[in-house]
């Protein structure tokens, strides 16, 4: 019996043991609140699954993409490392820094594809009513 909870507590020791201390340093979420609708034209592109609209708010815009018909996810198109004075851009489900080449899933919450970066690119909290959207920080 007390190997089994020597071996439990061993085992939680290392689930517990991921070096998140980097992340600490990363941009959180900045305060928004946007309203917009899937009938405006601006939205035209994001009513399809696969399909997105760039909206104006957040730091340098925000990325608003129809994952699969009903869910939708919004990233601010600040680079998550703070050294782009441009917004990043989108192609094939994936933002990219134009200054540092990092790029970040929209698939996988934002998170780094590119080796040696740890920091997400900030996501938004998206809550669709009928054709109503409304983007926040969670």
């Amino acid at each position: 019996m007390l190997k089994k909870i020597v071996v439990l507590a061993t085992f939680c020791l290392f689930i517990n043991c991921t070096d998140t201390t980097n992340l600490g340093n990363c941009i959180q979420t900045l305060p928004l609140n946007v309203n917009t609708n899937l009938k405006y034209p601006e939205m035209i592109n994001a009513q399809t699954p696969g399909g997105f609209a760039q909206l104006s708010g957040g730091s340098k815009g925000i990325l608003i993409f129809n994952k699969n018909g009903s869910d939708f996810v919004a990233f601010d198109r600040l680079c998550p490392n703070n050294d782009c004075a441009a917004a990043m851009i989108f192609e094939n489900r994936i933002l990219q820094c134009t200054c540092d080449k990092s790029k970040y899933s929209v698939d996988f919450g934002g998170a780094p594809q590119t080796d040696g970066f740890q920091c997400p690119a900030i996501e938004y909290k998206v809550t669709k009513r009928g054709d109503a959207i409304t983007i926040s920080n969670f």
